[in-house]
């Protein structure tokens, strides 16, 4: 597959590549079966002296390699059921890894087109990953003029196409409710699992589906458990300043429609180095090996452990797997490049944990 790539005063181009459509029916079959009902494993290593159960949502374990599987599958599926996709739709969307991968992997079974819309800082793999599944990538090489960001001319690149595209849909993941409802069953699998005793939930944030999914959950099945969002310092979701991020896969540069007042009682903002200390710490006390957003939720854990009361029932969501971070989270000479020589925060933490 190519890359098509959008430069200043060029012309947009729309392939009209044809594709072998397969639809089928909307039903959980082959390896769209396998989403969802993800391990819950209890964490006794990388927080010992915690008072309380910590239990991790493996997310990652789901077969697109991550959480956005769920509102993939959720997506594409209401859309065939209402007719808004049926044979020969072009499937459009703004992602900068996972849900783009997740919805290649959907397209791929139902054998739609999907045209994946990217910036530079999208790593190498994950566009492999997107092609591998026959992904179309449109890279958009510049900023959007007004705000600098990459975000909104990723957007503004997918309306475009839509317009240009006859029977084309997009699933717009950050205003999207069957995102969200796709998330409501992650949080009833812990809770069946766990017997109704939840306590604590920390959640990464970043289109707000997951955690909002989870949130109504909670509320419709009149749970007292605590919410708590992990955001990104640099990201606007949950107020602050704009400011640069290297870790993708939480925090955004706006705040999505699918965001609710309320859906968190607490917001918890950690950095890149947060993250990244996180990751190195799942991988050396929990042999863990998760991404970015993984590492900033359970650094969130570490920030308010003294505040949790003996006995509770903790539960993190580990959105996806650490493969696609081997090139920066876990490149000591990406590390070091970036934030000097810190290695200590997780051997120390490595002998002071043993």
């Amino acid at each position: 597959m190519r890359v098509i790539v959008q430069k200043n005063g060029g012309k947009d181009h729309v392939s009209t590549a044809t594709v072998d459509c397969r639809l089928l029916p909307s039903t959980d079959e082959g390896v769209l079966s396998a989403i969802a009902d993800t391990p819950l494993v209890k964490l006794t290593r990388v927080l010992p002296d915690a008072k309380f159960d910590l239990y991790a949502k493996l997310e990652f374990l789901n077969p697109g390699g991550s959480t956005k599987d769920r509102p993939a599958r959720s997506i594409i599926r209401h859309g065939m059921d209402t007719g808004m996709i049926r044979e020969g739709t072009v499937i459009v969307e703004s992602s900068s890894g996972n849900m783009g991968i997740g919805l290649a992997q959907v397209c791929a079974y139902y054998g739609l087109r999907f045209i994946c819309v990217v910036d530079p800082k999208t790593t190498s793999q994950n566009i492999r990953l997107l092609e591998a599944y026959g992904a179309e990538v449109d890279l958009v090489a510049t900023p959007d003029e007004e705000t600098g960001e990459y975000l909104h001319a990723r957007i503004a690149r997918v309306r475009s196409i839509l317009e240009k595209t006859e029977n084309s849909f997009c699933p717009n993941q950050y205003s999207n409710l069957y995102n969200a409802r796709a998330h409501r069953r992650t949080m009833q699998e812990v809770v069946t699992v766990l017997g109704g005793k939840v306590d604590y939930v920390f959640c990464a944030t970043s289109t707000c589906g997951t955690i909002r999914g989870c949130a109504e959950y909670l509320k419709d099945n009149d749970m007292k458990t605590r919410v708590y969002a992990v955001d990104a310092v640099g990201s606007v979701i949950f107020g602050g300043e704009k400011a640069k991020r290297l870790i993708p896969g939480h925090g955004a540069a706006l705040r999505p429609e699918l965001f609710q007042e309320g859906m968190a009682h607490e917001c918890i903002k950690v950095t890149d180095l947060d993250c990244i200390e996180g990751c190195r710490r799942l991988a050396k006390r929990e042999a863990i090996l998760a991404g970015g957003s993984s590492g900033a939720v359970l650094m969130a854990v570490e920030r308010v452990k003294n505040e949790i009361e003996r006995g509770a029932t903790c539960v993190v969501i580990f959105p996806d797997r650490g493969e696609r971070y081997l090139d920066t989270i876990y490149s000591d000479k990406w590390v070091e490049e970036h934030f000097g020589d810190v290695a200590h925060l997780w051997h120390s933490a490595s002998l002071r944990n043993g």
